[in-house]
This record gives structure tokens, C-alpha cells and sequence, in this order.
């Protein structure tokens, strides 16, 4: 199982993790069932209930386990330092506005280093889609290295914002249409 993009991983991750509260929310039900009957439950009884519990524990470890390989940027994040990018952006924040190129033109499967630097505040720099859903981003701090390393999967224009409270003129921080990823067949995907 391999997921290009995280709208697709937001979608299985929302059912699976609704099945899983469901599983948690029964145990609290079953709980509270017997916590309300007159008579004391049984050794008997107990045993599928602490059965129920470890299956729940390897239930939700082993879906994290499952999912680790299947997202596609943690391979990328543990070997970026072998990794060369085929593109690298600096940008440089202060006074809560953004410093970088007009539109950093991206060839879909690019592999792209985004170098941040406050000048002032914590910023964030994220990239999100024209739905208002968000492709990555990552917190900009004054004085240290910030930087993301990204492949772009998808095709489209991409607004970049601030992800982080910076205080009230925060909320304008947004450049439309900044990054700009081509190289897809029509509908966003090859």
C-alpha cells in the first residue's frame, strides 16, 4: 500500500481511527455495563475482556507499523542527507511577510529543498492547495535552520501561508499561486 498524497492517507487514516474509537468506545461501554450489574463479573468474563484490550493495543501499534513504509515522505525525511534536490527555494521571512521568488515553477516528482529564515518571529511556511487543504509545511524559527525537503506528486498551483501565530497581521500572510507544479496528464495526476 503506497500513498502518493496526504489526502489520500487522510482518507484511510480517518477510517481506520473511526473503527478504532468505535473498538476503544465499546470497551467503555462493556466497562460501564458491568460496572452497573449487582453481581461481581466472573474470572471467566475477564479473560475475553483483557483478550479484547491487547487485541485493541496490537490493533492500533500494528496499523501505525503498517502505515510507517506506505507514507511517502518518511523514507524521504530519514535520507534526505543522501538525497539531492532537484530544485532548492530560499525564503526569508520578517516582519510578517514572505521574501522568496514570485512563482517557484516545480516539474511534477521534483524533489525540492525549501530553505526558511526568520528574521524576527516564529513564522510557518506551508503549501496548501486551492481547496484550502494542506501538502506540507513546517515551522519557521529565528536563529536556526528550518528547512523542508519535498516531492510534489500532484500537479496544480499551490498557495503558500503562515502556519504559525505570529500575532494579529499574521493572518495576511498568504502568497497565491506560488508554487506552480506541472508535468501531470489533465486532472491533477499521471
Amino acid at each position: 500500500m503506497s500513498f502518493e498524497t496526504s489526502l489520500e492517507l487522510l482518507k484511510f487514516h480517518n477510517v481506520a481511527y473511526t473503527i478504532y474509537a468505535l473498538l476503544i468506545i465499546s470497551v467503555v461501554a462493556w466497562f460501564g455495563y458491568n460496572l452497573t450489574r449487582k453481581e461481581k463479573a466472573k474470572s471467566l468474563v475477564r479473560i475475553p475482556f483483557y483478550g479484547y484490550i491487547a487485541f485493541l493495543v496490537a490493533g492500533g501499534v500494528g496499523h501505525h507499523i503498517f502505515t510507517y513504509n506506505a507514507i511517502p515522505w518518511v523514507s524521504e525525511d530519514i535520507m534526505r542527507h543522501n538525497i539531492k534536490p532537484d530544485k532548492t527555494f530560499h525564503i526569508e521571512i520578517a516582519n510578517h511577510k514572505y521574501k522568496m521568488p514570485e512563482k517557484m515553477e516545480i516539474k511534477k516528482g521534483e524533489k525540492v529543498y525549501f530553505n526558511a529564515e526568520s528574521k524576527d518571529l516564529v513564522y510557518g511556511f506551508g503549501i496548501f492547495r486551492q481547496d484550502g487543504t494542506m501538502v506540507a509545511q513546517m515551522q519557521v524559527n529565528p536563529g536556526t535552520k528550518n528547512d523542508l525537503l519535498w516531492t510534489f506528486n500532484e500537479c496544480g498551483e499551490f498557495d503558500v501561508m503562515s502556519t504559525e501565530y505570529s500575532g494579529p497581521k499574521g493572518n495576511d500572510m498568504k502568497v497565491k499561486k506560488a508554487v506552480i507544479v506541472t508535468g501531470c496528464n489533465q486532472g491533477g495526476k499521471s
